[in-house]
Order: structure tokens, then C-alpha cells, then sequence
């Protein structure tokens, strides 16, 4: 009798063992915590928070901000461009240890759903949307359709797919919306003859890279700025510089692992799970005749896809957020119902039942959530924040930059809110960058490049959400992603050391990096790889933007 072989464990698994492990740092790590200044716009004044619990209210002024240390300008608190508590340099208290025990570890899961109910909102009227349109057959249609279209040249859905996704990312944070678009995408990519994991790579990957390597995003670079006490525009050409080299970087690493399993299906990392995921998104179709695509149907995918732009318009220039969001969604499912032609009562069951199939994502995002809140209780998250201000102290400019990055990997694991992570860290780490002679904008840059690092695997982010949707498991992930992470990696740390050079002429910098990216991927395509036409186009790309770098070093 042959053994059963041991299965890698689902997400709730991985998220209670990290639930655990958190509450059991709550006993061993000291509790901390640092004052914490907020603006009240109704009495035009500063609350002080201090650790001990007791609040001060201090003038809205700039001199107020001064005073204390907070590098920043009034305005950006009056405008609401700052808008969550900041911390405040040099008040850190240790406090009564909080630890959290089983009966918070058992409560934590239910109040991270509670905190994130908005989100799962979202997804779930999301999923009665795919309902209603998987039961009339326009789904199965488009797909069909945009197969016919992209045949013999599938590579360009992962080109597109991850330009775009990372452009939406890098400039308005591109993150959880894209959870929307798995169901719709997942088939499209397997229709192709990917697998699911090409798909979840564009999409989250391009989402990584573009929140990574944020340009004029306002919930990374530009709050971060502000909170750092600088100017978004400073640092903005080596992230633009970065973000461009990193998505083709990506790009040609998904690109080629699919390639490999058109040749190959067996070799696709996901193999033993083909099954699994074909019945999840192909259910009910098998065997059967693809629907025509009528005008109907045609109608019916042409107001999906729009309320997509609608939803981009809404966040990126109207200040939307899950509520817009979520109704603009629920509006558009009681369209798709009308216009499909089905009863009240069929229209209800499918919206009902689309909305079910999301339940697990739906959930894991509640206890992802719930691991942060264990931390927050436990006062633990600042004291690890100032053990790492206390590490870098007194090193050189090159050894304190890249320390820095690794300090925010691991703050980005406890911390996985952009936001929230520049508000509480920037006021402390940014003047550290003053002692070692660098601008305040490399710590941003540092920031980013950190976070969005550990973005690519850390089960206290979207990942573990984004894999369930499509039945993925993460040590699949892991397998798949941990050599693109490490490319990545060293790339930021280049980049950090670029801009924090100061010794070296910025030409020299600049068509050092130009030559070593040509020679580089000249020897990776011609080398490791057979060549292809469309090896060839990449590598033109690549080029192109070598000359890009070339320019801005002028």
C-alpha cells in the first residue's frame, strides 16, 4: 500500500501557524511604543498620544512641528495628505508587556473580518458579478473570442497584462482591485495554454513591481515623502529609471516559464493541480459546445470590462475607495441580470452562488488581517522599529542603505500597509539618513524598494488571498517566484547604491548601468535561453531603455 502523499498546507494553515508565531512575540519581544501626533482639523490643533495612554493637545502650527522633530510641512496635515497618527522621533517608552493569549489568538481571526469587511465586500459581490456572467455564457464566448484573436501570439496577453497592471501600480497603488480580475483573466491565460500561475504572476507581479517602484503613487511614494519630510519629484527619476528596467525583468522571466510549458504542459509548476483548477474555472463547460457570441453577450462583457475603467477613474481621480467601488459593482451585476434575460429568481441564485464560490478568499483576508492586529495589541510593532533606528546608527552611507533595506523587508512583513508604514517609520528613519550625509528621498526609495520586496511572499499581504482565489498553493508560489525575487533584489540594492552615490560622476553611474544591463541580458538571451523572435523584441525593448538611462544621465 503505497503512502499518501503529504500536501502542502492551505492558506488558513499558514496564516494560523504566522498567527501564532506572532502572538508568541508579543511574550518574548519588549513592549514599546512611541508617542504618536494626529491632526485635528475641527479644532486646528495636534493630539499628542503619548504611550502611556494620556493625550495632549498641542497648536497646529509648524513651529509645534518643528518643536518636536517631525521634518514635515503643516500643510500636508491640513490638506489631508497625512492623515494617520505620525510617530515622533526620540519618545519611544517601553510599557507593560500586553501579551496575547489563546483566547485573543482565537478572537483575532473574527475581528480581522470586522477590519477588512469592506474588502470582503468587495470580493464577494465581485464573485456574484462572474456568476451572472459565467451562467449566460458570455464568459465562455469573450474567451473563446480573444483565443481565436491572440492565436500565435499569446506572449502579448503577459506583455500587456503586466505593463498595465504595474503602470496602475506604480501610479494610484494598483493592489487589491486586482483581486476582480482573476476569475475573469485565469481562463483567458489558460485558454492561451499557460497555466493559472502565468496569469497570477502578471497580475500580481505587476502589481508588486509597479507599488515597488512607485512613481507618483499617493498611498507609497508620495505619503511616504511627505512623512519623510521631502518632495515625491525627489528620487523620482531612478524609480521611474527602476521601474521600467524591473517590469521587463518580469516580464521576460514570466514570459519565458511560459513559453516552457506551452512546449511542455508537464513541466508547469502546477501540473498536479491542472485538474483541480480547469473544474474550478471550466465547471459545467465540459464537452460542451462553446455559446456563440452574440450581441448579448458581447454587451454584457462590454460593461464588465468598462466598469473596470470606471473603477480606475473613481480611485485614481475621485478619491474612491471599497464602498464606490463595491457598489459600482453591485449595480453592474443587477445590469448583467437584466440584460442576460434571466428571472428574478435565476438571477439571484447565480449572484448568490458566484458570491459563494469567494467565501475561502473572502475569509483568508479576514485572518491575514488578524495577524497585524495581534502585533498592534501587543505593543511590539515600534519596538522593533526602534531596535532597527538603534542598528544602523554610525555605519558609512553604503553599509547604512543597505542595512535600511533589509530593516524595511522586515518591517514590511509585520507592517504589509503602505500607508501605515510610512507614517510610523519615515519620522524616525528619515533624519537617521541626515547623520550619514544622504538626502532624506533615498530612505523613500529604500522604503519602497523594502516593502515591496517582501510584498512578493509575505502571508500578511495579498498573496495568500490572491492564491486562493485560484486554488494555487503557496509553496508553488514560493518555488515559482523566489528566483525572480532574488533578481529583483539585487537590482534595488544596485539601485540604492546608485542613488546614494556621491563620489562617482552621475554620467559614469549611469552608462555603467546602461552597459552592464545591455551585456547582461545579451548574455541571458543568447546564452542560457535558445533565441527567438521574440527574444529579440524583448531585447530591443531592453535596449531602448538603456537609452533611456543614457538620457537622464546627461
Amino acid at each position: 500500500m503505497s503512502k499518501k502523499k503529504r500536501s502542502f498546507p492551505t492558506a488558513f494553515t499558514v496564516l494560523f501557524i504566522v498567527l501564532i508565531f506572532a502572538a508568541v512575540l508579543t511574550y518574548v519581544v519588549p513592549a514599546g511604543s512611541y508617542s504618536k501626533l494626529a491632526y485635528d482639523d475641527t479644532k486646528n490643533v495636534f493630539t499628542v498620544t503619548k504611550p502611556d495612554g494620556s493625550v495632549k493637545d498641542l497648536p497646529g502650527t509648524q513651529a509645534t512641528l518643528d518643536n518636536l522633530k517631525i521634518n514635515m510641512n503643516i500643510q500636508k496635515f491640513k490638506d489631508g495628505g497625512i492623515s494617520k497618527p505620525v510617530a515622533i522621533p526620540g519618545t519611544y517608552q517601553k510599557v507593560k508587556q500586553n501579551p496575547q493569549g489563546l483566547v485573543n489568538i482565537i478572537q483575532a481571526p473574527i475581528e480581522g473580518v470586522y477590519d477588512t469587511v469592506d474588502i470582503i465586500m468587495f470580493v464577494l459581490i465581485i464573485g456574484g458579478c462572474i456568476g451572472v456572467l459565467n451562467s449566460s455564457g458570455a464568459l465562455d464566448a469573450g474567451i473563446a473570442s480573444l483565443s481565436r484573436a491572440t492565436k500565435g501570439k499569446e506572449f502579448l496577453l503577459i506583455i500587456i497584462v503586466t505593463a498595465l497592471i504595474s503602470l496602475g501600480g506604480t501610479t494610484f497603488g494598483l493592489a487589491e482591485e486586482t483581486i476582480a480580475l482573476y476569475p475573469i483573466l485565469v481562463p483567458v491565460f489558460m485558454a492561451a495554454g499557460y497555466d493559472a500561475m502565468v496569469c497570477i504572476a502578471a497580475l500580481y507581479m505587476g502589481s508588486s513591481i509597479g507599488t515597488m517602484f512607485s512613481t507618483v503613487n499617493p498611498f507609497s511614494s508620495v505619503i511616504a515623502s511627505n512623512a519623510a519630510g521631502t518632495t515625491f519629484t525627489q528620487g523620482l527619476g531612478i524609480r521611474t529609471v527602476g521601474l521600467i528596467i524591473s517590469t521587463i525583468i518580469t516580464i521576460v522571466y514570466i514570459v519565458r516559464y511560459g513559453n516552457k510549458i506551452k512546449k511542455d504542459p508537464t513541466k508547469s509548476l502546477i501540473y498536479d493541480q491542472k485538474d483541480e483548477i480547469e473544474e474550478r474555472f471550466f465547471k459545467d463547460h465540459e464537452n460542451k459546445k462553446v455559446p456563440e457570441f452574440t450581441t448579448r453577450r458581447k454587451l454584457m462583457i462590454i460593461i464588465f470590462t468598462l466598469a473596470f475603467v470606471v473603477m480606475i477613474w473613481g480611485v485614481s481621480t475621485q478619491e474612491w475607495w471599497f464602498t464606490e467601488m463595491t457598489a459600482l459593482f453591485l449595480v453592474v451585476g443587477i445590469g448583467l441580470g437584466v440584460i442576460s434575460g434571466l428571472g428574478e429568481k435565476q438571477f439571484v441564485d447565480r449572484f448568490v452562488s458566484g458570491a459563494a464560490d469567494l467565501v475561502g478568499v473572502a475569509l483568508v483576508i479576514g485572518v491575514a488581517r488578524s495577524i497585524n492586529l495581534i502585533m498592534e495589541s501587543g505593543l511590539i510593532s515600534d519596538t522593533i522599529l526602534h531596535s532597527a533606528t538603534n542598528m544602523v546608527q554610525g555605519m558609512n552611507s553604503k553599509a547604512f542603505i543597505l542595512v535600511m533595506l533589509l530593516v524595511f523587508i522586515v518591517l514590511g512583513f509585520f507592517i504589509p500597509s503602505s500607508s501605515g508604514l510610512a507614517v510610523l517609520s519615515m519620522p524616525i528613519m528619515a533624519p537617521l539618513a541626515d547623520a550619514v550625509g544622504l538626502p532624506r528621498d533615498v530612505i523613500v526609495s529604500a522604503y519602497q524598494f523594502g516593502q515591496g520586496l517582501i510584498s512578493f511572499i509575505t502571508p500578511t499581504g495579498l498573496i495568500l488571498a490572491t492564491l486562493a482565489m485560484v486554488d494555487v498553493t503557496y509553496d508553488k508560489w514560493l518555488k515559482f517566484i523566489m528566483p525572480l525575487m532574488g533578481y529583483i533584489a539585487v537590482f534595488a540594492a544596485v539601485m540604492l547604491l546608485i542613488q546614494t552615490s556621491t563620489l562617482i560622476n552621475k554620467n559614469q553611474v549611469m552608462h555603467t548601468l546602461n552597459a552592464g544591463l545591455t551585456k547582461g541580458c545579451a548574455f541571458f538571451m543568447w546564452n542560457v535561453y535558445p533565441l527567438t523572435k521574440m527574444d529579440i523584441i524583448l531585447y530591443m525593448t531592453i535596449k531602448w531603455n538603456s537609452c533611456i538611462i543614457n538620457y537622464m544621465g546627461e
